[in-house]
């Protein structure tokens, strides 16, 4: 019955929950194998409450630096308080509870010796905490200690008392950029002057060989005076020897399957240091990071979350969003963000351009450096040009033939699309071979171009499914080929209404899959408008072999030239991105 399988579905969510949280190592596959008859509804529960719990740890930890007056109301994060807190710790006097989170808390306290107000932050579950919450509480003190830059909040002790770690921090009296946003979108000026200061801390980090990793609202405090400041170094990275020295499995893998499967493996197994774990907000995190590509995350990373943050005060919200964090980061992943104009009018053309710069998907494209985003804003604020918009020739002329972030789906396709090559010749030679022996009736025609492709296309697309999932962007490059492919039987259709000859209108093929690749070569690479512009001209090669075989006898090779040209841009690409999935 309906009601008991959703009872059954829920008390196995509720010990997988319980015995996460006492901290033991979960085997998610067993417990599937076990309940066997409860899936896929369980799989895909427990995949969304991972994702949830996980990204509920992680933002809090912004949130638990939110050092207001009143302080807000405490939210219960994924593990529980084992140990009441105490009244002092050391030095300190605990006042009230600020925040906490699935890995901290934080206390507004009173260092006794100095008499002085700070925000002293504890792991949240003490004794119990697990390695991997005092590893990135370690981390969060020791990176902070590095930083001494008037907008990024300065660390004052590191300790531990009876056991319970801790740092203090300044008091940052005042309210967060995320509770500004409550109230609407930043005046453009304001925005920019808001930000800069940030990139200029954030430069300064970065100076330093570390990245934040987590640059989001909740983790920018604005004081009083409207004084930004960076905080929550939680889930910094140490990059200039980690990038030096490691390449991780997954910074290995280009392709955007291997991302899925990274963003599904982290959604199950979600941890510090595991490989191809997603760390970070999905909103505001760049592509490299969504993907769990640990090697490839660098400085441009937190461009493009500065990127996020401006796109977030222009608009009042994230450059993504969706109704949950897989989809987000699918998004993140796969599509561009909505220019910012078309969510708020009011913002200077100016300011979108360098915020849809720091947005960009490769990390070439962004700004290089956290420097040179604030130089960018300050010559906004100057009222100067902004190097955004500058561009010379040969940098738009590369920038065109270069791959998009999309381009490495191709590596789910090289294999397949050298099989198609073969299909296209033989296809080609075949029907040519109709042609001189004389064969008129379109039937024939029809058939081999209708049925014959269907059937490939069909045989393609099952082989291509059996790879894994298919990304949005593969749909679309599916759905531009069927279109394609339409046009090429409908071409026998049209002759026969017009009442002319078999192949008549076969020059028309090199115009059709000329546009083909011109459109891959706006969603993936660059270099398919050598291959589109090669097949237009293949079209009018045909239509002259076709005008100058009628005038003269002998036989029309159009046919055979097209197949030739086509296979042969199908082929040498896909053998291309074939060996780059080998390697």
């Amino acid at each position: 019955m309906p009601d008991d399988r959703d009872r059954r579905l829920a008390e196995v969510l509720d010990d997988l929950l319980l015995r996460t949280m006492r901290g033991e190592r979960v085997d998610a596959d067993a417990v599937f194998r076990e309940h066997a008859e409860l899936l896929p509804e369980l799989k895909e529960l427990w995949a969304t409450v991972m994702v949830a719990e996980d990204c509920a740890s992680v933002a809090s930890n912004g949130e638990s630096l939110t050092f207001l007056p009143d302080g807000s109301s405490p939210r219960a994060g994924r593990g529980a308080v084992f140990d009441a807190p105490p009244d002092e710790l050391g030095d300190y006097e605990l006042l009230e509870e600020l925040g906490r989170g699935g890995m901290g808390v934080v206390y507004k306290a009173r260092q006794k010796s100095l008499d002085r107000v700070v925000a002293l932050k504890m792991i949240l579950q003490g004794d119990f905490a697990s390695e991997t919450d005092l590893q990135r509480f370690r981390a969060e003190a020791e990176s902070t200690a590095r930083l001494n830059h008037p907008h990024i909040v300065p660390l004052y002790e590191v300790g531990n008392v009876d056991h319970r770690p801790f740092f203090s921090m300044r008091y940052v009296e005042g309210r967060t950029l995320s509770q500004r946003l409550i109230d609407g979108p930043l005046p453009p000026r304001e925005a920019a002057e808001l930000l800069l200061p940030i990139c200029r801390a954030v430069a300064e980090a970065h100076r330093h060989g570390i990245v934040h990793r987590d640059l989001k609202p909740s983790n920018i405090l604005i004081d009083r005076d409207g004084v930004p400041y960076v905080t929550d170094f939680g889930l910094a990275k140490r990059f200039v020897t980690e990038v030096r020295d490691r390449r991780s499995e997954v910074g290995d893998q280009t392709s955007e399957q291997a991302s899925i499967r990274n963003l599904q493996s982290a959604i199950l197994n979600p941890s510090l240091t595991g490989t191809g774990a997603i760390l970070g907000t999905p909103g505001y995190m760049a592509p490299e990071q969504a993907a769990g590509q640990r090697g490839s995350v660098t400085a441009a990373t937190d461009v493009y979350s500065l990127g996020a943050l401006l796109y977030a005060m222009l608009t009042g919200r994230a450059p993504f969003q969706a109704a949950s964090p897989v989809d987000t980061v699918l998004m993140v992943l796969e599509q561009d963000p909505l220019p910012p104009r078309l969510l708020n009018r009011a913002i200077d053309p100016d300011l979108e351009m360098i915020a849809l710069k720091c947005l960009q998907k490769p990390k070439d494209l962004r700004y290089a450096s956290a420097d040179a985003l604030a130089a960018d804003l300050q010559a906004y604020l100057a009222g100067e040009s902004i190097s955004a918009r500058s561009g010379r020739f040969l940098q738009v002329v590369s920038r065109a033939f270069r791959e998009t972030h999309h381009a490495a789906i191709l590596e789910n396709w090289g294999l397949l699309w050298m099989w198609h090559s073969l299909v296209l010749v033989v296809l080609c030679l075949v029907t040519n071979a109709f042609q001189w022996n004389g064969v008129t009736s379109r039937l024939p025609y029809v058939a081999l171009w209708g049925v014959g492709l269907g059937v490939w296309a069909a045989f393609f697309w099952n082989l291509r499914q059996r790879a894994g999932p298919i990304t949005f962007v593969e749909r679309q490059i599916a759905h531009v080929w069927a279109g394609s492919v339409a046009a090429s039987v409908l071409l026998f259709f049209v002759e026969a209404i017009l009442d002319r000859p078999v192949l008549s209108f076969s020059p028309v093929l090199g115009i059709v899959a000329g546009m083909v690749f011109l459109a891959k070569a706006g969603i993936l690479t660059g270099r398919f408008y050598f291959e589109a512009g090669y097949l237009f001209a293949t079209g009018l090669v045909m239509a002259y072999l076709q005008q100058y075989a009628a005038a003269h006898g002998g036989p029309d090779f159009g046919i055979s030239l097209f197949g030739v040209v086509s296979g042969a841009s199908f082929f040498f690409p896909g053998l291309k991105y074939y060996r780059q999935r080998s390697r």
